[in-house]
């Protein structure tokens, strides 16, 4: 039977280091916590970690998370009902799930047949199954319960799902309201402005500085226009390839967390999907260590990610998880709590699903706050612009009717 060589801490916070024999490292983990420890490092006798599979990028198509979360539901459905993994994997990659998830299970039917691992086999393909979702799967196997975390992840992809839709749909506003905005000015600088120009042009009347800048900046456009919108899409080409950068996204998460209302929602948002999949690995027995480095890059700003890989690197040298939280700005202080009180009673994946729930709650209500306020301000901006042109344009009437 193999050695695994442990570091896990006991509910007062004391580290301790030991030996233990077990099968699997899940095995391994399960004894600890028999013995009323919390798990922090596990490692093979030889110092290799026996859960852990990381893989390069692929260029090949990933998969829709509707098409994964149906998927893996199906899978749970067939392995719990006694179904044998093989076949299951055989019967459900005959149906058409798109050409990521489709292509990548025949070969992973293909490679099991032939006596691979299941983590290995879904591991082989990154961009559809990712570094979070084989974790699980070995977790799931090593321990025996595959059913129950296939049904975890399951779970877990629908919640991730619609956190997402809620906050693609908060983010959307601002861009619909820009777009709009400036659809709104090409159509009266294109269309309308010049209509305007051909009555002036019959009158003797001065034209009004304010309506000679309208109308010069009607014909700058509409000579140079092809200029313009080449570099309106450079801008844009040049602002995401910039937050693409290490440096670009710093920069750009710092604005935005700092911003308000905008900042709040990042924040919970954050915190929502870190929580969720942090408690969703450590209940299927990964390692705290790997778990919390998987969760951290789900957080989606890389100011909380930063604070949330300091604090993996403290639990690494035996302390609580809830100590280096509460020294970072960015994690609000009832998730610390949250967490120092599920590392005290040993239920740390059951506070951190609370966290998870009270925080997703939050979104919706940022979202409804950001709506109610992007409203009146789309009203407000896109009148305004109307009532500039407006103005500008009726300026030199009101002066032919008053000179009659």
């Amino acid at each position: 039977m193999p050695s695994y060589k442990f570091q896990a801490k006991t509910f007062q916070g004391k580290l301790i280091a030991g030996n233990i024999d077990a099968d699997t490292e899940a095995e391994a983990r399960v004894k600890i916590r028999a013995r009323k420890l919390i798990p922090v490092k596990i490692e093979l006798g030889g110092g290799v970690k026996a859960s852990v599979i990381k893989k390069a990028p692929s260029l090949a198509p990933g998969a829709r998370p509707k098409d994964l979360q149906v998927f893996t539901r199906q899978l749970s459905v067939l392995i719990s009902s006694g179904v044998p993994l093989v076949q299951a994997l055989e019967v459900l990659s005959q149906s058409p799930r798109g050409k990521g998830l489709d292509l990548a299970l025949k070969k992973i039917v293909s490679d099991i047949s032939e006596g691979k691992r299941l983590g290995a086999a879904f591991a082989d393909h990154p961009r559809v199954f990712n570094r979070f979702y084989v974790n699980m799967l070995i977790a799931g196997e090593e321990g025996g319960v595959l059913d129950q975390v296939l049904a975890r992840l399951a779970e877990y992809i629908e919640k991730s799902v619609k956190l997402q839709a809620k906050i693609k749909g908060a983010m959307t506003y601002p861009v619909v309201v820009l777009l709009i905005s400036l659809a709104v000015v090409t159509g009266l600088l294109v269309f309308v402005i010049p209509k305007f120009v051909e009555i002036f042009k019959g009158s003797n009347q001065e034209i009004p500085a304010l309506t000679q800048f309208v109308i010069n900046l009607s014909n700058s456009f509409v000579a140079n226009w092809y200029f313009i919108l080449g570099g309106f899409i450079a801008v844009i080409v040049g602002i995401r390839a910039y937050y693409q950068t290490p440096e670009g996204r710093k920069k750009f998460d710092q604005l935005i967390i700092r911003v308000p209302v905008f900042g709040d929602f990042v924040v919970k948002s954050g915190m929502a999907k870190f929580s969720r999949t942090l408690a969703t690995l450590l209940n299927a027995g990964v390692s705290i260590m790997e778990a919390l480095e998987i969760a951290a890059y789900t957080c989606g700003n890389s100011l909380i990610e930063k604070a949330l890989l300091k604090s993996r690197a403290s639990v690494a040298k035996g302390k609580l998880l809830s100590l280096p939280l509460s020294q970072e700005k960015f994690i609000p202080h009832m998730v610390v709590q949250m967490i120092a009180v599920g590392e005290q009673t040993g239920a740390l994946d059951e506070m951190l699903n609370k966290v998870a729930d009270f925080y997703e709650d939050e979104v919706d209500v940022a979202v409804s706050s950001i709506t109610s306020l992007m409203e009146p301000l789309m009203i407000v901006v896109l009148g305004g612009i109307v009532a500039f042109f407006v103005v500008a344009m009726y300026l030199p009437i009101f002066n032919m009717a008053g000179g009659v």
